[in-house]
């Protein structure tokens, strides 16, 4: 074994032990797991100058991207693995409007606020379209992961039926960032300079992720459901994994979004007749949590934080911007389906979280030149989970109780 693999298994290990152990004091202490393992993150040299020598980054650009991209595919797949298709029926509707149309909205109107900041500061931004792009599909996207560990106090108090949309879009609108950021990054190296290219490259990834998923989670769910495997209950979440990997491989090498397709394949498999759900999404809430730790360690790791101080007037304005977008879309899209306090409290309860983070890392390992634009991308997209997590993220219990929402029986 070389001296630079043991220098960063051990420094490695001894990171996601201390990160699983920020996890269960968030856990007992009512914040986000994530925001500490981020912290961590941060607070920790990444270039390893305190140890003798030259030695190279803990972490490089090219690794964190492949590790993210990995990690929230995990992320992702058990999404699907433990959306209950069924008891989620009922929400389907608004679900929809607000992962699609709602995500498609706040993407392009942050877009359009980017353009015109470039056109107002002409010295600050100057990266055209398809960084402008990016933003806002990079941010476009929730995480009920956080909404649900931020709201779990108020637990069997609060309407399903209310907890089960924020489920939904949080689920379905993933694929909306990813393939728009897809898309942004495809304009840089001039394979979607025209408005055509661009809708069939999105139909393109839209459609091969949902078939392939569809049929790789058909086939995930018959080998789980042959006998000779569902007596080895241990090697079942390995399986799912397996599946998942080879779908989100073989989608990408076909042109199709791997992720979507992750996603798609572990709905099949966990909405499946003949599979167990309950002994699926215990044995791969292992490896959920382990992706989770890597995801936020990585970003701390791989974004200085003078880099986020340096871009906080930018982080704080697109917060700002994220908010007021999704109060004006999201009421009018729950219209007729919520109440007027379900409508501005899911408005309001739109954390982001792995998505934003792994799209960040993406686009920063594929920056080329001291220009590109890419490099921005981590320090924003950082901020932005962090002020979401503290701002929203203390503040959702005593809006729901505000307006009214919680009750000892909760229907």
């Amino acid at each position: 074994m070389s001296t630079g693999l043991a220098i960063f298994l051990a420094v490695f290990g001894g990171l996601l032990i201390t990160s699983a152990y920020l996890d269960r004091l968030a856990v007992r202490s009512r914040v986000p797991g994530v925001l500490l393992v981020l912290v961590l993150g941060l607070l920790f040299d990444n270039n390893l100058s305190a140890l003798p020598g030259d030695p190279p980054p803990l972490l490089a650009l090219g690794q964190a991207d492949q590790l993210a991209q990995v990690a929230v595919a995990v992320v992702l797949f058990h999404g699907g693995l433990t959306t209950n298709w069924q008891a989620l029926r009922s929400v389907v509707g608004p679900g929809l409007r607000l992962a699609t149309v709602g995500s498609l909205l706040t993407a392009l109107t942050l877009m359009l606020l980017v353009v015109l900041l470039e056109w107002v500061f002409p010295a600050s931004f100057t990266h055209g379209l398809p960084f402008a792009l990016f933003v806002g599909a990079m941010v476009c996207s929730t995480d009920s992961s956080a909404v649900m560990a931020l709201l779990r106090p108020l637990s069997g108090q609060l309407p399903q039926r209310l907890l089960d949309l924020i489920e939904f879009e949080s689920a379905f609108n993933d694929p909306m960032a990813v393939v728009l950021a897809g898309v942004a990054l495809a304009m840089v190296t001039g394979h979607g300079s025209d408005g055509i290219t661009m809708t069939n490259d999105v139909l393109r990834q839209f459609l091969m992720g949902i078939l392939i998923g569809f049929m790789g989670g058909t086939f995930g769910a018959q080998l789980l459901e042959r006998h000779s495997l569902k007596e080895l209950k241990s090697g079942q979440a390995v399986i799912c994994l397996a599946v998942m990997l080879v779908l989100m491989g073989v989608t990408t090498l076909l042109g199709g979004s791997g992720l979507l397709a992750a996603y798609i394949g572990g709905l099949v498999i966990g909405n499946h007749d003949q599979v167990e759900r309950q002994e699926l999404e215990d044995g791969h809430e292992v490896f959920m949590k382990l992706a989770e730790l890597l995801l936020f360690l990585c970003m701390g790791l791989v974004v200085a934080p003078e880099d986020v101080l340096r871009m906080l007037p930018w982080i704080l304005l697109l917060f700002i911007a994220m908010q007021i977008v999704r109060l004006l879309t999201v009421p009018p899209l729950l219209a007729g389906s919520c109440t007027t306090a379900e409508r501005i409290f899911v408005s309001f309860s739109g954390l982001r979280g792995a998505v934003p983070i792994a799209l960040a890392i993406q686009a920063a390992a594929q920056a080329k030149g001291p220009d590109a634009w890419g490099m921005y991308m981590p320090p924003l997209a950082l901020g932005v989970v962090v002020l979401g997590l503290l701002v929203q993220g203390f503040s959702l219990v005593p809006l729901a109780q505000r307006l009214g929402l919680t009750s000892a029986d909760a229907a």
